[in-house]
């Protein structure tokens, strides 16, 4: 762990570069504490997930994560990995590429101006020209850092992720107009009919229904263009080590669905601080051609949302047509770029130029744009 140079240290605030994986692997007990300190964190920039995702998809000698501590406490994290893109040496979010939110962890109490610390010591430190995060949701810390930062800071258009007010699935029904509330309704008649019998997955059950809903989840999209990262091992390996601990820490919820006691659908959802998130599922075919299997899901994620006090069921990145049916309210994400000298600027006009050319595509060719941001 490499320290700041004294001059980067100011009012008790000092930045040091974590490097290797097994420092990482120690701050196990700091980062959980500045997670509950921080209330734009998501479970994505919690420990369990940061290091699960390492292990599978980080590259030895590229890890630089940035620890602020104040008067020895920590106060912020930015956990990245760098990479190089166009010229430029980047340092991109660990977690990113399977995360929908991505961000830095910031203690509320240090407000601006410990972010305003915090870029001075990112600044004062060597060996990156931008920093690029893709996936920065309302209320992101890096959001604001970006508004501190100076003229060297851009922000795009990314995702747009629906959500629905945290409520049970009869009360955002009966929100709706009367033709979708009774397709609806409907829907539900049929799903009660089958007497799907629910199973919450304890942690130590976890990585076996991961596996189990990775299985289903490819039955599923058989012949209908999976992401193929979810076919990958790295990708399983990942997301059973982050579920177990997730789960364990209260951070998501993983849910077996059953049908005369046969499993035909499995659903792993992120606890965040104000949201519970969809992230992942799925279903047998023979469950897909008896019921609504979206529809059965939200019932279960709202019922679980308004239990758990989160004013919000999230449907994370993705705005596809079928959604619209439950009258999901859209929310976009920013990608942050923030850098230093000219190689940023030319950086981030290739960014801004690539994301321009997406929006035309989305204009020209909706279903087209509609597919490809499924399959991401």
């Amino acid at each position: 762990m490499s320290a700041v140079p004294p001059k980067l240290s100011r009012a008790g605030l000092t930045v040091q570069v974590v490097r290797d994986a097994s420092e990482l692997a120690a701050l196990s007990a700091e980062w959980a504490d500045l997670y509950d300190r921080s209330s734009a964190a998501t479970p994505f920039q919690s420990y369990g997930w940061l290091c699960s995702w390492w292990r599978a998809y980080g590259t030895p000698g590229r890890l630089r994560v940035f620890l602020a501590r104040r008067d020895g406490r920590l106060v912020a994290a930015a956990p990245f990995t760098l990479e190089h893109r166009l010229g430029c040496r980047v340092l991109t979010p660990v977690g990113g590429g399977q995360a929908d939110f991505t961000d830095i962890v910031v203690d509320d109490s240090e407000a601006d101006a410990g972010l305003r610390e915090l870029r001075a010591g990112l600044l004062g430190q060597p060996g990156w020209d931008v920093i690029d995060l893709p996936e920065a949701r309302p209320g992101a810390a890096v959001r604001r850092l970006a508004e501190l930062w100076d003229d060297r800071a851009w922000t795009l258009p990314a995702s747009t992720c629906l959500h629905l007010p945290g409520l049970p699935i009869e009360q955002v029904v009966a929100g709706l107009n009367s033709r979708r509330a009774h397709r609806l309704r409907t829907a539900l008649r049929k799903l009660d009919a089958l007497d799907i019998s629910v199973t919450a997955v304890e942690p130590d059950r976890a990585e076996q229904s991961v596996a189990e809903l990775l299985r289903l989840h490819a039955m599923q999209w058989e012949r209908r263009g999976i992401n193929t990262q979810h076919t990958q091992p790295r990708f399983h390996d990942h997301l059973a080590r982050a579920a177990r601990s997730l789960v364990a820490d209260g951070h998501a919820a993983l849910t077996e669905f059953r049908v005369r006691g046969r499993l035909l659908a499995c659903d792993f959802a992120v606890v965040g601080k104000d949201f519970l998130g969809g992230y992942l599922y799925g279903a047998h075919p023979d469950l897909r051609s008896e019921a609504d299997v979206l529809t059965m899901l939200l019932r279960h994620n709202l019922a679980t949302a308004h239990r758990l006090g989160k004013p919000m069921l999230s449907l994370l990145r993705g705005a596809e047509t079928y959604k619209t049916k439950f009258g999901c309210e859209p929310a976009v994400n920013q990608r942050v770029l923030l850098g230093r000298g000219l190689r940023a600027g030319a950086y981030a006009a290739t960014a801004g130029a690539r994301t321009a050319g997406r929006e035309l595509v989305k204009r020209r060719w909706p279903r087209l744009a509609e597919r490809a941001g499924a399959w991401r």
